[in-house]
């Protein structure tokens, strides 16, 4: 006993201290403990329910060629290799079949149980592919052929729409979200990850569930599909004909703020357009003559001017506390004397800044609390990060030098992003009341409604209802008449204001001759009666001829009208004609279905026959002036009767009472029948009937 004792303990020893590692191997092999279940992350879709962004497994593929060989399936795999090789080079062209045959031939001289037979993970359906070749579709235990899920890879259906809205996740397996929606969600789409033990039985590992995975919510936009498609394909097109730099186009919904589209396009070095920044939120430009709606506003709503003011901008140049301001015509000799009116509807420099600077050239920061009091001044707050915010200087701050306020009163030394002032122009559409921007209108998990964002109001009522409605005349009359010509539609009247401003460059100021880039702008609303989407189209470009007008005004129009066709709901009741009763044109087939749907139809009726609910009546209709003759044909008892000018249910329904075989092609009413009328119907046969 003490020898077996002895024995015993100099083993254990031996086990614990020299076999510790090996045997801990040994213990792995049959349990894996807290595994990590990576949940599913959730979907994000546009408001008209289809889906944007959504998750996708990928694999990795492997072969296990001890398992081939134990089960004698080694010869099988030699006897198929070209062909298993050709396939696979077909699933997944960017490798030969010659490298998959060698890929094979490797692992299978190595004996290797987990042999990657592709580099790159595989989607679904080239997974479900390999699984139908020979050798590979026996499945993991007798053929070897196994597969990992990889990940669930992210996926845009629609492409590169609202990419860099909607946002990128990082492709490792912790899916970090990048940007757009899918960062500002991500604690909703991320969801939880559960917890499983792994345990090996028979050679095979078994999941013990321990904590299950919480797949991540569903996040519903504002964005719609069809508009974010209309404004990307309008705005792509005219950046590639004027060889511009970027651009960008936001869509609102007057009432509510929605954002229905949203493009940011910048050129990259291989010459094409891709959405690589949120320019529409981020880009800090000077807004240019856009802003000259914002100047007037205060200023009528102060009362320091009236439209049927006067001003004098001579020959298209003056001088402003030492310094020139210019107007776009001067080399076709200004203006001259014109209304505040005809300044805003030409958008001259002199004929806005001059009236302004007189108003407030004493009272400064009257003007800065004029913009402070419709919230330009104010960052969106966005759903998702990269906003800009606006930055305009403070006279209290000693911001203000001589020429700030009259350059400031055109879109100058002060910087906008373009969202902001699409934000304030869709105010005015909305008779003042300023929304903020929407892009996420709920997050929903197994269809309930989790967190609901509704609209927000940022500023009741941005001016008079008096001051308003000048601003919208002034608005409507721009496109009308003045530099907003090429954003005009002969379909409905659209408002909206250019603007065209030079963009400084670093070290530079600003650049003279072919030399200066340009960030031109047209923003307005459609219809200008009854504004339902406000829109911002913004260009930027080098050399001369950069001209807001031509380039964005055609832009904007193209958007307004694809997009108003798209909205246009046609009422039917308005194209009903109740001064004429048309008669229908009626086919021959059974007559008391007809007659029941001409009474419905209150159309006139003349018959020949008894009306009998229980009885089939068959035969032929005539149409007049409002009024239409049924007249009944007695069909024989196993008489193959003519069924020309029925429609197909009459013809099979009346053949097969016969007993006869229909085969039929074509639409409409049946044209021609294969067995002739009259002839004696033998149950079984067939008869073709063609239908025009």
């Amino acid at each position: 006993m003490v020898v077996i004792g002895l024995a015993v303990f100099i083993k254990a020893t031996w086990i614990v201290f020299k076999q510790n590692d090996y045997w801990k191997a040994v213990a792995s092999r049959f349990v894996r403990e807290n595994v990590e279940i990576e949940p599913n992350r959730g979907n994000i879709f546009s408001a008209d329910g289809k889906l944007m962004a959504s998750s996708l497994p990928e694999y990795r593929i492997y072969m296990d060629f001890m398992v081939c060989k134990q089960n004698n399936k080694d010869s099988l795999l030699m006897a198929h290799l070209d062909e298993i090789a050709q396939a696979m080079h077909k699933i997944l062209p960017d490798k030969s079949a010659a490298y998959f045959k060698r890929i094979i031939r490797q692992g299978r001289n190595e004996n290797s149980r987990h042999h990657r037979l592709y580099p790159k993970p595989i989607s679904y359906i080239q997974y479900k592919e390999l699984k139908k070749l020979p050798i590979f579709k026996l499945g993991k235990y007798t053929g070897g052929f196994h597969e990992e899920m990889y990940s669930n890879q992210r996926k845009h259906p629609f492409g590169s729409l609202a990419q860099r809205t909607l946002g990128d996740v990082y492709l490792d397996y912790k899916k970090i979200a990048k940007n757009g929606i899918e960062r500002a969600y991500d604690d909703y789409l991320r969801g939880k990850p559960g917890r499983i033990h792994r345990q090996r039985i028979q050679n095979k590992y078994i999941a013990m569930v321990d904590i299950p995975a919480e797949d991540g919510c569903d996040i519903i936009t504002t964005l719609d599909v069809d508009m974010q498609d209309i404004c990307e394909k309008a705005l792509v097109d005219k950046l590639y004909e004027v060889n511009a730099m970027s651009g960008s186009v936001v869509l609102m919904d007057v009432k509510t703020g929605d954002i229905k589209a949203i493009v940011n396009m910048t050129r990259a070095s291989d010459g094409r357009f891709y959405e690589m920044k949120n320019n529409a939120i981020s880009d800090m430009y000077e807004p240019g003559s856009i802003f000259k709606t914002v100047s007037f506003l205060i200023a009528l709503e102060d009362g320091y001017i009236k439209l049927d003011d006067t001003v004098e901008t001579k020959d298209g140049y003056h001088i402003m506390h030492g310094a020139a301001m210019i107007d776009h015509n001067r080399n076709r000799g200004g203006y001259g004397t014109i209304t505040l009116r005809d300044a805003f509807k030409y958008s001259s420099n002199i004929g806005v800044s001059r009236p302004i600077d007189e108003a407030y050239h004493d009272k400064k920061q009257k003007f800065y609390d004029g913009i402070k009091r419709i919230g330009l001044d104010q960052p969106l707050k966005l759903q998702i990060e990269g906003e800009g915010t606006p930055y305009i200087k403070n006279p209290e701050k000693g911001e203000f030098q001589g020429t700030t306020l009259p350059w400031m009163s055109i879109g100058y030394e002060t910087q906008i992003p373009p969202l902001n002032m699409l934000n304030f122009y869709n105010a005015i559409a909305n008779n003042g009341k300023m929304l903020r921007p929407r892009l996420v209108t709920a997050v929903v998990k197994n269809g309930s409604i989790i967190e609901e964002f509704k609209p927000e109001v940022m500023n009741s009522s941005i001016a008079s209802n008096k001051t308003l409605k000048q601003i919208q005349e002034l608005l409507k009359l721009v496109v009308v008449e003045g530099t907003g010509k090429p954003a005009k539609s002969d379909q409905f009247d659209i408002a909206g204001k250019t603007g065209t401003a030079i963009i400084p460059k670093r070290n530079k100021g600003y650049a003279t001759g072919n030399d200066r880039d340009y960030n031109m702008n047209f923003c307005g609303y459609f219809p200008a009666d009854e504004p339902k989407y406000s829109c911002i189209v913004s260009i930027q470009r080098s050399g001369f001829g950069s001209y807001a007008a031509s380039m964005c005004g055609p832009v904007f129009k193209k958007i307004a009208e694809r997009v108003y066709a798209k909205d246009l709901k046609m009422n039917i009741n308005e194209a009903i004609d109740s001064t004429s009763l048309i008669t229908p044109k009626v086919k021959k087939g059974e007559m008391m279905e007809t007659l029941y749907v001409l009474n419905e139809l209150n159309i006139k009726t003349t018959k020949d026959f008894i009306p009998n609910k229980n009885k089939s009546i068959w035969g032929t209709a005539e149409e007049a002036d409002n009024l239409t003759s049924l007249k009944s044909k007695e069909i024989q008892n196993g008489i193959v009767p003519n069924i020309k000018g029925m429609g197909a249910k009459d013809a099979v329904f009346l053949l097969e009472q016969l007993g006869l075989r229909v085969n039929l092609s074509g639409v409409g009413h049946v044209t021609y029948q294969s067995i002739a009328e009259g002839t004696k119907a033998q149950r079984g046969q067939t008869i073709s009937l063609r239908l025009n």
